[in-house]
């Protein structure tokens, strides 16, 4: 073996491609951490301006992921790869890539979908495919959910732009319903009085729409009371856990019976 010619061979090619691979890997690093903080200081711009959340996301998350392609191509033109070759090969595959992405390519349509006809944004609370959460982040194949209880769901987008959605964050307002029941031998008007006074005295439920409270149906062992009041969507369930508790305090101090089940057993003795 000529160790010379190898020796010359190497140095060469450090000299000429090895020079260029690194020096492309070097504009690469830059280039990635240049466009990270362009997409950080767009959102965060956006955020100083109250633009919406969900669309500045989505157009960071697009510039920067076309700008770091747009990069990786022009650097392998830089350093002479002749990518003719590969044609054959990518032909080939194309069938097996266009099955592997297929559930890919219905996501990303779905994204597309979700954001422009906009059911839901950013920080809203949803219910859907059998979860509820808050709304953290729309990404182009999914959208991040967080619980109640601090658990993190990942919703396809292609599955969740044809599903029933329910927005809870869409209106301003909302109504909060209650059921009371009482005993059928308590006085059902003097009850309904008691409902309507805590309803009324609540500093965040809303006068108009008025609150409403009427019996609502005669059950097997209770006269069951409906009330409905209005309040604002943040307020909701500081309304519902305090005219509970409310109406219970109440019902105790006038001697309102909060009846439950009760099964009657008769024996017979032969």
């Amino acid at each position: 073996m000529d160790w010379e010619a190898l020796v010359n061979t190497l140095l060469q090619w450090a000299t000429n491609t090895g020079v260029k691979i690194v020096i492309a890997l070097v504009v690469m690093f830059i280039s990635f951490k240049i466009i990270n903080a362009f997409a950080k200081r767009i959102i965060k711009k956006g955020s100083q301006k109250n633009a919406d959340k969900t669309i500045i996301r989505t157009l960071a998350y697009v510039f920067k992921v076309g700008l770091k392609i747009i990069v990786i191509i022009c650097l392998i033109g830089y350093l002479g790869i002749d990518t003719s070759g590969l044609t054959a090969l990518v032909a080939s595959i194309g069938v097996c890539i266009g099955l592997a992405v297929n559930g890919a390519l219905s996501n990303l349509a779905g994204g597309v979908l979700i954001i422009l006809t906009r059911p839901f944004k950013i920080d809203d609370y949803i219910e859907t495919l059998g979860y509820s959460g808050t709304v953290t982040d729309i990404h182009i194949t999914n959208t991040k959910l967080l619980t109640p209880d601090n658990k993190v769901v990942y919703l396809p987008n292609g599955t969740l732009a044809n599903a029933e959605i329910i927005n809870y964050s869409e209106k301003e307002l909302r109504r909060v319903d209650f059921m009371f029941s009482i005993g059928y031998g308590d006085d059902f008007e003097k009850a309904k009085q008691i409902i309507t006074d805590i309803c009324a005295k609540h500093e965040l439920v809303l006068k108009d729409p008025k609150p409403f409270v009427r019996v609502k149906e005669h059950g097997s062992s209770s006269i069951n009371i409906t009330a409905r009041v209005w309040s604002k969507n943040s307020d909701y369930w500081t309304v519902y856990f305090d005219i509970t508790e409310a109406v219970k305090v109440a019902f105790d101090k006038e001697g309102i019976e909060i009846p439950f089940n009760q099964i009657d057993v008769n024996i017979k003795n032969k």
